[in-house]
């Protein structure tokens, strides 16, 4: 990926400046921090000819020389991908996001994402925080469906993402889990970071971040059981981390799960059904929609051998 010079600026800091460097510059030319980040590593940012880190505390007369140089690469396509558009009004939108649909561009899916639906579907998307991402508040990995918040401005996106941060979004999850789950309802409080030797994956480790998952039993089969999960922070495959830390790995999860007893599923059989937020007009709103068909066509194989 090859990189053209867009513009040189050469800004000086005013008084009264108390934020970051990087916020400051952020404000000023109007990128995103993630932007200005890259700036910063890469050398495109200089303060009074020296290069600084983007958390310097810029000083009253500081010279800051920054070349605005965007990376070239693949260009974000509007594709007429079929999506359920759940709901949506001039800030933001719930789409039901169909199994095997990956979220966002990058390395060997350029194209047909949901952000490419999304671009097709709506005139307009938040920027994002980070590139090839517009709109998007959370994610959802490849084989799993279900609800997810779609910011189409920037102040909603904002907002969002604050909630999601402050743990306010509620999200509830139908997973299909291999073996009978004896307790009717528990939790599962340990960390999550990435694994120590297949970086591929995550893992319970004791240097990763808090991550806490509520379940409980919604019906038990001879050899696997349906369970409800509800998410209380929200780490990278973290119900399939945590599901499989207790001996009950996600039917069908090529990377934590087990071939035998997976009733032919391709990929973790895993959907948020459920999504809970307070719209930044102050209204609380919740969706909740009924699994994918395969979902249910691997339900009922499980019902049938029970």
């Amino acid at each position: 990926m090859t990189e053209s010079p867009v513009e040189r600026r050469e800004l000086v800091v005013p008084e009264g400046v108390t934020e970051r460097l990087d916020v400051w510059l952020s404000e000023q030319v109007g990128w995103t921090r993630s932007q200005i980040k890259r700036l910063f590593d890469e050398g495109h940012v200089l303060v009074n000819g020296e290069s600084k880190k983007a958390g310097y505390k810029p000083q009253a007369g500081d010279v800051v020389e920054v070349t605005l140089v965007e990376p070239e690469g693949p260009s974000l396509e509007p594709q007429p991908i079929p999506i359920e558009i759940v709901y949506q009004d001039q800030q933001l939108a719930v789409v039901n996001k169909p199994r095997g649909l990956v979220v966002h561009p990058g390395p060997g899916n350029w194209d047909g994402t949901l952000v490419n639906a999304l671009l097709y579907h709506f005139d307009q998307l938040a920027e994002g925080g980070e590139t090839f991402r517009p709109g998007l508040v959370h994610r959802l990995d490849k084989d799993t469906s279900g609800l997810m918040l779609i910011a189409k401005t920037n102040p909603s996106h904002v907002y969002l993402q604050r909630q999601l941060q402050l743990r306010l979004v509620k999200r509830h999850y139908l997973a299909l889990v291999q073996g009978v789950v004896t307790p009717e309802e528990g939790s599962v409080d340990s960390p999550i970071g990435r694994h120590p030797v297949n970086r591929q994956k995550m893992a319970v480790v004791k240097t990763g971040r808090k991550a806490l998952t509520h379940f409980r039993v919604v019906e038990r089969f001879k050899k696997h059981t349906l369970v409800a999960c509800r998410l209380v922070t929200g780490r990278t495959h973290q119900i399939r981390v945590h599901m499989a830390s207790i001996h009950h790995p996600l039917v069908g999860d090529p990377l934590y799960g087990i071939r035998r007893d997976n009733l032919g599923a391709e990929g973790q059989a895993l959907v948020a059904n459920y999504l809970a937020f307070t719209h930044p007009n102050g209204e609380f709103m919740e969706f909740e929609v009924e699994p994918d068909l395969e979902f249910q066509a691997l339900v009922e194989k499980a019902r049938r051998i029970g």
